[in-house]
């Protein structure tokens, strides 16, 4: 039987709502006692205001799991770490890859669990994807295609953070494409170019092209775009020597070589806090920053190209 942590949950909003709650009261592994949100609280548990106040009030927790915007992630990280206390992160980890490796090291100096958590990753096309790229059925792989188009105004209504500093921009939902591409592939990949369209009146960008290069010399390119819709595409496509993987639907869907692939029901959210119990059992840590890194990259590195105003 497993053991069941006691957890609570920095940042009630919308993601917390809709996935992470549903996904913590399935999980016979943990058990929610307590939240903080500055502007909302969950029922049947005990609310607080901030981390601060939740860490004084529950010493008996023992993880936390963040969702708040990633601007706040380290201090929240650093707070619960130093109570020690093991911590799950909402991807992005961090608003920097310096924050992320910093915890990294504190949550091993003081033996506690950290979990960079990538739900894209926990798709159920990802594996078996995965699995078949690094078999000889594949044979080399000459490129990649990432296509990733959506409606910003629908999945992030007057959310003021994500254009903040710190808040990625279109990389938000594009950093769940890098993740799948840096899971699946053999290689690792470098980013070689970017172009980062910026609306006057935000610091982050509404679009963004990448043009990267895996290590055995395929290009890797990827295209962001929040300017999309009614119809929405969130599609990675690997060509090899054996056909093409065509990754659809965030990783709902997947065909190789013309053909569709019969995958399990899907589960992002179960299956994360399932890893997260057993980080916690097995005493490891779970930290794999090149998604952000290569966004991180791109900022450093890419042309900026202005568009009109966004206007929210």
């Amino acid at each position: 039987m497993k053991p069941i942590y006691k957890l609570g949950v920095v940042g009630i909003g919308k993601i917390a709502r809709d996935q992470h709650l549903p996904a913590i009261a399935a999980q016979p592994g943990f058990e929610l006692v307590a939240c903080a949100s500055r502007n909302a609280s969950v029922e049947g548990v005990r609310n607080y205001q901030d981390i601060d106040a939740l860490l004084a009030a529950e010493p008996s927790l023992d993880a936390i799991s963040l969702c708040a915007p990633p601007q706040v992630r380290y201090a929240q990280a650093l707070a619960a770490l130093e109570a020690g206390k093991h911590v799950m992160l909402e991807k992005p980890p961090g608003a920097s890859v310096s924050e992320v490796e910093a915890l990294h090291d504190i949550a091993r100096s003081r033996g506690c669990t950290l979990f960079a958590s990538w739900h894209s990753r926990a798709a159920s096309a990802v594996e078996p994807a995965r699995a078949w790229l690094a078999s000889k059925d594949a044979g080399a792989i000459r490129a990649v295609e990432v296509r990733w188009k959506e409606d910003v105004r629908r999945w992030h209504p007057g959310q003021q953070w994500i254009w903040e500093p710190g808040g990625l921009g279109v990389f938000d939902p594009g950093i769940n494409a890098l993740s799948i591409v840096t899971r699946i592939l053999p290689h690792e990949i470098a980013l070689r170019a970017a172009t980062l369209t910026t609306p006057s009146d935000t610091s982050t960008p509404i679009a963004a092209e990448l043009d990267c290069i895996a290590t055995n010399g395929a290009p890797v390119r990827a295209v962001f775009d929040w300017r999309h819709g009614p119809v929405e595409e969130w599609a990675i496509d690997v060509d090899t020597d054996a056909g093409r993987l065509s990754i659809r639907e965030g990783g709902k869907r997947l065909s190789i070589a013309g053909k569709d692939i019969a995958l399990g029901p899907e589960r992002e959210y179960p299956a994360l806090y399932e890893r997260f119990h057993e980080l916690i059992e097995t005493k490891q840590t779970d930290v794999d920053v090149r998604p952000l890194r290569l966004v991180a990259d791109a900022f450093l590195t890419g042309r900026l190209v202005e568009t009109e105003a966004f206007g929210r």
